[in-house]
C-alpha cells in the first residue's frame, strides 16, 4: 500500500473498522467504545479529505508544520486533530491552538505550557500521559513510578483535561507479548483512578497490534499504514 490513492481510502477504512469490530466481539466489548485515530502524518491533504468523505473524523499527526497545513486546508470540514508525536517546547503554542488532543505528554513543563497557551474560549485540551512501560532509555515517556506525581500536577492545570495514558511498546509479532505492556498500562490507569482520578482513555494499539490493545481495554487505536499506506 505504498501508492495509496484517494479511491482506496474508503475500502481501507472499512477493513480497519472490521478488524476493530471483530476484536471487540472477541473480548465482549462494543466496537463503538473504540475510537479510530487515522494517523495521517506525511500524507497529503487529498488522502485526508478522502478519509473524511468516508466518515472518518479523528486524525493523528506527528509533524507540526505538515499538520498545520492540513488543518488550515480542511478547517471547514472540522476534523478532530490529535497530536501524537513528541512535544518540544517551541511547538506548544501551535499545538495548544490547533489540536483537540495531545497524546504524548511526559513532562510537567510541556503540560504547563500547553495550558498557559491554550487560547481563551477553546475547550480544555485533552491530554494523555505517555508512559515508557518497557523502561527503554531510547523511548519517550515517563517511568511508571513517576506517573502518579505527574498526573496530579497535570490534573490541576486549568486549560487541560487529563484523559488517560498512552504508550508505544517494543515491537512484537506475538499476540501474548503484545498484550503484556498494554495490560501494564491499563493497570496503571486503574491505580490512578483508585487514587481519585477520573481517567477514561487508553491510547494504545497501531496497525500491527490493535487486536491485543483492544483486548486490554484500548479506547483509542492509532492506525496509519493500514489506512494510508506506508510512509514514502
Amino acid at each position: 500500500m505504498t501508492d495509496t490513492r484517494p479511491d482506496d481510502i474508503a475500502a481501507n477504512l472499512d477493513a480497519v473498522r472490521a478488524r476493530i469490530a471483530h476484536a471487540a466481539r472477541d473480548c465482549h466489548r462494543a466496537a463503538d467504545e473504540i475510537r479510530l485515530v487515522a494517523v495521517s502524518k506525511t500524507k497529503p491533504v487529498a488522502l485526508v479529505a478522502a478519509a473524511l468523505d468516508a466518515g472518518q473524523l479523528d486524525f493523528g499527526e506527528n509533524y507540526l508544520q505538515d499538520a498545520l497545513a492540513k488543518i488550515d486546508a480542511l478547517a471547514a470540514r472540522q476534523p478532530v486533530w490529535h497530536f501524537i508525536g513528541d512535544i518540544q517546547s517551541n511547538k506548544t503554542r501551535d499545538i495548544a491552538a490547533h489540536f483537540a488532543w495531545a497524546h504524548a505528554v511526559d513532562r510537567f513543563k510541556i503540560a504547563r505550557r500547553l495550558s498557559d497557551q491554550r487560547p481563551d474560549g477553546m475547550a480544555p485540551l485533552n491530554i494523555c500521559i505517555q508512559v515508557n512501560v518497557d523502561d527503554e532509555d531510547s523511548k519517550s515517556g515517563i517511568a511508571a513510578d513517576a506517573l502518579p506525581a505527574l498526573a496530579a500536577q497535570i490534573a490541576e492545570l486549568p486549560n487541560l483535561r487529563l484523559r488517560g495514558l498512552m504508550t508505544i511498546p517494543t515491537y512484537s509479532d506475538d499476540y501474548d507479548s503484545q498484550r503484556r505492556p498494554f495490560a501494564t498500562l491499563r493497570e496503571l490507569m486503574e491505580g490512578l483512578n483508585a487514587d481519585g482520578h477520573r481517567l477514561d482513555t487508553l491510547s494504545i494499539g497501531m496497525s500491527a497490534d490493535l487486536e491485543a490493545a483492544i483486548a486490554e481495554g484500548a479506547t483509542h487505536v492509532r492506525v496509519g499504514t493500514d489506512i494510508f499506506g506506508a510512509r514514502g
